[in-house]
């Protein structure tokens, strides 16, 4: 099942109620927010109050501990791993994540160009889960849009972060549907 993440990051917040209800309206089905402390990348957003929580790899000292206190406390527990950060960095928590999320840009701002080797680490990711008979979902955060978010599903992502594309230009309901619209038809065409 294939779900879209609108990322409040783009939104603009002297209407971010109305922004969300649309993007709602237009099959958002989980309201992405991005935390930013100022020292792991340089900007600084919102606070973590939030149900589904996850960590970066590269910014946790003790991934597993946290992975497993983010879940005693009946919250989802994520994983999200940098563009150059390898795949195999994942691999002793695949089996306590509820979702491994891959960032496919640089992370600290929004609006930045998708990386295209974030492909070949869904596709890996994908396989990993597989080859394990784990269930986590796969996430991708950065550059969805409509050009590439056909790529990002065929790899094997089922959830897709988009703040720009969803809230940047034009009506956030419809900009959703259409990005979902074309996630759906990507699932089709999966190899």
């Amino acid at each position: 099942m294939i779900e879209l993440a609108p990322s409040i990051l783009s939104a603009d917040f002297a209407h971010l109620a109305d922004q969300v209800a649309r993007a709602a309206e237009g099959g958002g089905t989980i309201i992405h927010v991005d935390v930013m402390d100022g020292h792991f990348v340089p900007n600084i957003t919102l606070g973590p109050q939030l149900v589904w929580i996850s960590v970066h790899v590269e910014a946790c000292r003790h991934l597993d501990r946290t992975l497993n206190l983010i879940k005693s406390h009946d919250c989802h527990g994520g994983v999200v791993i940098n563009p150059a950060t390898p795949v195999e960095m994942l691999s002793e928590v695949l089996d306590v994540v509820d979702y491994v999320l891959v960032m496919s840009v640089n992370p600290g701002f929004g609006a930045q160009p998708f990386i295209p080797n974030s492909l070949h680490k869904l596709r890996k990711i994908r396989e990993l889960r597989e080859q394990r008979n784990l269930n986590y979902r796969i996430e991708v955060d950065g550059g969805v849009a409509l050009d590439t978010v056909a790529k990002v599903v065929r790899a094997g992502a089922e959830i897709l972060v988009a703040g720009n594309a969803v809230f940047s230009h034009g009506d956030p309901m419809i900009n959703a549907q259409n990005l979902l619209k074309a996630a759906f038809e990507a699932t089709l065409q999966k190899v």
